[in-house]
C-alpha cells in the first residue's frame, strides 16, 4: 500500500511523522521531496539517481538503519538530472515488494506535490495549531480530493494538552490523531532515530503506536 504523508507548510513534522509511522507499520520510507530532503541520507544510489535512470528503486533501498529508506539526493545537479513523472512507477515498484510505502511527500501547494498523492492509495495530512496552518492544510485536502486519494487520518502534530480535534475532524472529513508536543520526539529525529527506539514511554511514542493501529484500517480507503 503507498500512503503519502502530505501537508499544506514546511515545519509541522511532514518528515517525523512519515518517518515514525513507517517505523511503526515496518514498512519503507521514501524522501519523495525531490528539491529540499528531510529524511536522514546515506551513500549510494538515492531517489535522483532512480528518477534519472541511473539506478532501480531496489537499488536505492537502505535497510542498514533503525528504519528502511529510499533516501533522496540533496544536490541541485540530482534534482534538475531527475524526472519526476518517474516517480509513479518508482513508487508502484516499491509496492510490490513491501507491504507498506511510506511517501515523505513535498509540502505546500507545489508542482509535484501531485505526483505522490496521484498514485496514492491512501494520504495521511499533518498539520500544527494554529489557523495558518489549518488553513494551508485545507487546501492540500482539497488537492487530494480531486487526485482521488483517500484522507485516512489527519495528524494534528505538536498539539498541546487536551486538545480539541473534532472541530478539525469535522472540517477535513477525516479523524485526527494528536501527536504531543515533544522533546525526546525532536531529540530523536535530529539524531535519526524513531522515538519508540529511544523513547518508549514518551507520549509521542503512544500517538505514533495509535496512528500506525488506525493506518491499518485504511487498507481499504
Amino acid at each position: 500500500m503507498i500512503l503519502t504523508v502530505t501537508g499544506g507548510k514546511g515545519g509541522v513534522g511532514k518528515s517525523t511523522v512519515a518517518y515514525n509511522l513507517a517505523s511503526e507499520l515496518r514498512g519503507v520510507v521514501v524522501d519523495g521531496d525531490l528539491a529540499m530532503a528531510d529524511l536522514p541520507a546515506s551513500r549510494g544510489p538515492d531517489l535522483h539517481d532512480v528518477l534519472a535512470g541511473r539506478a532501480t528503486p531496489h537499488e536505492a533501498v537502505r535497510s542498514d538503519g533503525p528504519v528502511t529508506t529510499v533516501p533522496c539526493g540533496r544536490t541541485l545537479a540530482g534534482a534538475r538530472a531527475a524526472d519526476p513523472t518517474a516517480l509513479a512507477d518508482a513508487l508502484t515498484e516499491l509496492d510490490r515488494a513491501y507491504r507498506w510505502v511510506v511517501v515523505d511527500s513535498p509540502a505546500g501547494l507545489r508542482a509535484d506535490v501531485g505526483l505522490p498523492l496521484a498514485v496514492a492509495d491512501a494520504a495521511i495530512l499533518v498539520t500544527a495549531p494554529g489557523a495558518a496552518a489549518l488553513a494551508d492544510a485545507l487546501r492540500v485536502r482539497e488537492l487530494a480530493r480531486e487526485l482521488d486519494a483517500g484522507l485516512c487520518r489527519v495528524v494534528l502534530n505538536r498539539s498541546g494538552p487536551d486538545p480539541t480535534t473534532h472541530a478539525i475532524a469535522d472540517r477535513f472529513g477525516a479523524p485526527v490523531v494528536p501527536v504531543p508536543n515533544s522533546e525526546p520526539l525532536a531529540a530523536a529525529q535530529r539524531h535519526g532515530h524513531p522515538v519508540s527506539e529511544t523513547a518508549p514511554d514518551a507520549p509521542a511514542t503512544a500517538a505514533f503506536e495509535a496512528l500506525a493501529d488506525a493506518v491499518h484500517s485504511c487498507r481499504s480507503v
